[in-house]
């Protein structure tokens, strides 16, 4: 028989070298003054730590595509990070899936330093990005770069697959009654939620992990967010709590046992709520992005 070469063992996926922020929404967006620079509660301290955590001259990007008024979404955070001493910001306006592939918007998020995703609906955000060479470039340059890539509200629950959409607040007690999709793929296996205090979503997230007990889940308080360095090294920033799901070890579900409509049960959840300053490293799969 003739010599075949042997096909090459895939990969292996690397920690990536950018910093991941994620935000529950509603963070304080206030012009700078003369508080402490040092004072983790002080006003606008999640937006400073963004801007604290850049590296290189480029600009930060600012991209509303969740939102259906992106001129209006991203205006407070031009003027904020304007005020932190960013000497450049711009903003990369999404309305259909072509923008993606565009050269000029890829020669942008080469040069950028740091990008931001402004809150609105995280499904018109994958839907209009998922897929695309923007996306994938954002991906090679978080996996290979020092940058910084941060997301408020939907622009966070869009960061890590599975993704959370649709699901009413204060639900989530019945099968079906929330969805998840593919996000942008930036973590695997950890589920996000935010506004998670101010709008009761503790047994939606449950849902979630009992329907996909490989995951984490990570629930975000407004105001609050989490830094994540080497793809699972999380600290906890803002004036809030950060709320971990952990379905690992759970010893009985009954989601597939019931029909769509009804309640569901889950036993052993391991639950941490943590406040500024605390770490917690996931312990997920060892690929946590691609």
């Amino acid at each position: 028989m003739p010599n075949r070469k042997k096909s090459p063992p895939p990969a292996a996926c690397p920690p990536p070298r950018g910093t991941l922020i994620a935000i529950g929404g509603h963070e304080d967006k206030s012009l700078p003054s003369k508080a402490n620079p040092a004072d983790e509660y002080a006003p606008n301290a999640i937006l400073r730590r963004f801007v604290a955590e850049l590296r290189g001259k480029g600009p930060v990007l600012v991209v509303p595509v969740a939102s259906e008024e992106p001129t209006e979404a991203a205006k407070p955070y031009v003027e904020v990070f304007g005020a932190l001493g960013v000497k450049r910001v711009e903003v990369f306006d999404v309305r259909e899936r072509g923008q993606g592939q565009d050269e000029a918007a890829l020669q942008l998020l080469n040069e950028a330093s740091g990008i931001l995703f402004t809150g609105g609906d995280q499904l018109r955000l994958t839907a209009l990005l998922g897929g695309t060479a923007w996306l994938r470039r954002l991906k090679e340059r978080y996996t290979h770069e020092a940058i910084v890539v941060a997301g408020t509200s939907a622009g966070a629950a869009a960061m890590s697959t599975p993704m959370i959409y649709q699901g009413r607040d204060n639900q989530g007690m019945l099968k079906d009654e929330i969805h998840v999709t593919t996000g942008l793929e930036l973590m695997h296996e950890v589920a996000i939620d935010t506004h998670f205090v101010a709008r009761g979503r503790i047994i939606r997230m449950a849902q979630i992990i009992a329907t996909n007990p490989g995951c984490v889940g990570l629930g975000l308080e407004e105001d609050t967010g989490v830094v994540v360095t080497d793809g699972r090294e999380l600290e906890v920033i803002g004036s809030g709590v950060a709320t971990v799901v952990d379905g690992h070890a759970a010893t009985a579900s009954t989601i597939h046992l019931i029909e769509p409509g009804e309640p569901f049960s889950i036993r052993d959840l391991r639950v941490s709520i943590l406040s500024c300053g605390q770490r917690y490293t996931l312990g997920v799969q060892e690929d946590l992005h691609k």
